[in-house]
């Protein structure tokens, strides 16, 4: 499959009749949301771990050096945190473009830190797209993070600023903060400060 996914994700017509749509961050959706959204809401998906498995291309990395950004894999009693947004469907052409590189959206079930549960839309990186990197020991991913570089910087920056959001939420993620861990001994580390949440538009 190309990683160029946007025709693909264009055809997904599921919430197409539905005026709003909750949309599941788990990357750098997490710490930038550069698009209007009308609610915004911990939340987690069950199923799935978050892992620097996806190249990034056109974003943290080029396709000679691609930089690693994070996808979710299947595995079985895992549940990955991240940051819910109820968006308009006219919002997913910005974000199919901002994730072409590799990213399908699928259907999923998504769990709110109260409680609550709804369906909506995650855009996920599998092992069948061009971009795929794959597994790797974790710091050899930070050696390759922390030589890559893309049009939207460097890849080390998509990184801490994904460690600190996190942090910023309560939660811990024992893959990324790994990989932290050893991007602070390649002597890259992080100076950002906690974030304050953007407000709804």
């Amino acid at each position: 499959m190309s990683h160029n996914t946007i025709a693909i994700n264009r055809r997904m017509d599921k919430f197409d009749s539905h005026d709003s749509v909750w949309l599941f961050g788990y990357g750098s959706l997490i710490f930038k949301a550069d698009f209007p959204f009308l609610d915004r809401r911990p939340a987690a998906i069950r199923g799935w771990a978050r892992r620097f498995w996806q190249g990034s291309h056109d974003h943290r990395g080029t396709e000679t050096a691609p930089g690693r950004v994070v996808t979710l894999v299947p595995e079985a009693g895992a549940h990955c945190d991240g940051m819910a947004y109820l968006v308009t469907p006219e919002e997913f052409a910005h974000l199919d473009y901002r994730e072409k590189n590799g990213y399908l959206r699928l259907a999923t079930d998504m769990h709110f830190d109260d409680g609550a549960s709804a369906e909506g839309i995650v855009y996920i990186a599998t092992h069948e797209n061009a971009a795929y990197l794959g597994p790797a020991p974790e710091r050899d991913i930070a050696r390759q993070i922390a030589l890559a570089r893309g049009p939207s910087g460097p890849n080390a920056e998509y990184l801490l600023h994904l460690a600190q959001a996190l942090r910023d939420m309560g939660k811990v993620d024992a893959h990324v903060f790994e990989i932290e861990r050893h991007l602070a001994a390649f002597g890259i580390k992080s100076g950002i400060k906690p974030a304050k949440p953007p407000a709804p538009a």
